[in-house]
């Protein structure tokens, strides 16, 4: 019974503090790694689903289309005179920043598990978004354009995945409280006349990435097939994960 409970519980990683993009990068490797070292014709247990929670240090991504196209010139400008790094991952979409007072949120499941199919799985986070938003009064949506809008020009979370195997990984960036100047500097998304905003900008001031963070979590565990509850992982067992991760 003890295993088949856990099967139904969305742990839910925190990662205190404004981290660098690589700390959270490597803890999520190492759960898609857990997750494919359990696919056939293994025979070890999968792990339960996970999704981890940060906020990130100044640090401008740009998607696997883009690896190896974005100029030194171009880093260079987005480092900012070294205010923030720039980094290529493997997610989909274009580049975009993460930062302080921006919520990023790392689902790590198996997406058949769970009944989705990947554009289901991307409509679920859109949904999960829309639900987080609300509960602050903010009415946002989805358009033709890849995210969540809360008019049709102004974008308040950005959606880029990760798929190997059915297992998911990256996710998305809702703006708290994030200074919007840093997506000033960029064509965010790859959108021309397209802007940033953020619960700030619309008018919900004095929330944190932590607590916006646990209601999304939820919102993803209420949509999720299996899933009956989220457990937060305690912050002992984080920083014990994070040694392991570290050691490799």
């Amino acid at each position: 019974m003890a295993s088949r409970a856990r099967r139904n519980i969305l742990r839910h990683i925190h990662l205190r503090g404004s981290i660098p993009y690589q700390r959270a990068a490597s803890l999520q490797e190492h759960f898609v790694s857990r997750f494919l070292a359990s696919k056939p014709p293994s025979n070890a247990p999968a792990p339960a689903p996970h999704i981890i929670t940060a906020e990130f240090s100044p640090v401008y991504t740009c998607g696997r289309r883009e690896v190896g196209n974005v100029s030194a010139e171009q880093q260079e400008y987005l480092r900012a005179n070294g205010r923030a790094d720039f980094v290529e991952a493997m997610r989909g979409g274009q580049t975009t920043f993460h930062g302080p007072g921006q919520l990023v949120a790392y689902p790590i499941v198996d997406i058949r598990t769970h009944k989705l199919s990947p554009r289901c799985y991307v409509g679920m986070l859109e949904k999960s978004l829309i639900a987080t938003c609300a509960q602050y009064g903010i009415n946002a949506m989805t358009t033709e354009n890849t995210g969540v809008w809360t008019s049709d020009d102004e974008k308040i979370a950005a959606i880029g995945v990760h798929m190997r195997r059915n297992i998911t990984s990256h996710g998305v960036g809702l703006n708290v409280n994030t200074d919007l100047w840093w997506f000033d500097r960029i064509v965010a998304c790859g959108l021309q006349g397209k802007r940033a905003t953020s619960f700030a900008k619309q008018g919900v001031e004095g929330e944190d990435v932590a607590s916006v963070g646990s209601k999304f979590v939820e919102e993803v565990a209420s949509r999720l097939d299996g899933v009956d509850a989220v457990e937060l992982v305690e912050q002992e067992e984080v920083e014990r994960i994070l040694e392991e991760v570290n050691a490799r």
